[in-house]
């Protein structure tokens, strides 16, 4: 079947050429975030130490301050959850692929003691048509490259989203994507398997308001429901999190500003029931 499928998708290429060339046109070039790449939050007993390393979105692009990108969302989480202190430290570049992160930003981050380690990779290799060969020998030398710099580091990898979903991709682009992204996906939650880091559950798309400007990267509402969905595979089993893409009810179904509303609404009516 993944045969199948990676011919499927080679054999639509003009396709994704053709209308990759219009998205690229179209599409709002967006820079990182402007605001420190490094942050701490006080708390008591052991320090959790966060690295958010991969590509555009762990550069926080999408957003105009880092402080609503993905590290600094995430470790406010972890900051609520445990009480523990949490430094995080972000590491994020423009269209890298799994094989430029291993080779040109693993080892240029100074060896502090992560403790936890979010990958926020695979989208530009599965954009950018590499053969599960290629994806195989980089990603899989990321992972290795990590578990040697930093052994004692839970590292977490997050899949590429659902590509029919993106607003940005016409139709047949976002189809022809979604194959490779699945083929990518499959063969890395696989090395994240075998190679000791751990592959979390792909990211639910609930509607467009997750999205950015640009139709392609997160918006503010995007990278907070990303972290929540992140937390309980960032933390482990000691930590029983409930995952924002696990057994969704009714209210998990929203968008994060939906819900947020609905939160404040109802924090409204028990403030007035309380006499306020």
């Amino acid at each position: 079947m993944s045969l199948a499928k990676a011919a499927l998708s080679w054999l639509a290429l003009p396709v994704y050429i053709w209308q990759g060339v219009g998205v690229r046109r179209r599409t709002e070039r967006m820079a990182p975030a402007d605001g420190p790449v490094t942050g701490s939050l006080a708390g008591k007993g052991e320090t959790i130490r966060l690295l958010v390393v991969g590509d555009s979105s762990a550069a926080s692009v999408g957003v105009k301050t880092t402080d609503k990108g993905l590290a600094p969302n995430l470790a406010g989480i972890l900051s609520q959850r445990t009480g523990q202190p949490v430094e995080w430290r972000k590491a994020g570049f423009n269209s890298a692929t799994a094989g430029q992160v291993r080779d040109f930003a693993v080892p240029n981050l100074a060896r502090e003691p992560y403790t936890h380690i979010v990958l926020s990779i695979g989208t530009n290799d599965a954009k950018n048509f590499h053969t599960m060969r290629r994806f195989k020998r980089e990603f899989g030398g990321l992972v290795y490259a990590l578990k040697a710099k930093w052994p004692q580091a839970r590292i977490v990898w997050s899949p590429v989203v659902d590509m029919t979903l993106v607003p940005a991709m016409p139709p047949a682009l976002g189809k022809i994507l979604e194959i490779r992204a699945s083929l990518v996906n499959r063969l890395a939650t696989r090395l994240c398997l075998e190679r000791g880091a751990v592959p979390a559950a792909r990211l639910p798309i609930l509607d467009a308001t997750g999205f950015s400007t640009d139709g392609f990267h997160a918006s503010e509402a995007g990278y907070a429901y990303w972290a929540e969905h992140l937390t309980p595979f960032v933390l482990g089993p000691e930590f029983p999190v409930r995952s924002a893409g696990s057994a969704p009810s009714a209210s998990s179904r929203r968008s994060p500003q939906a819900q947020s509303s609905r939160n404040r609404r109802a924090s409204s009516g028990r403030a007035g029931r309380a006499g306020r």
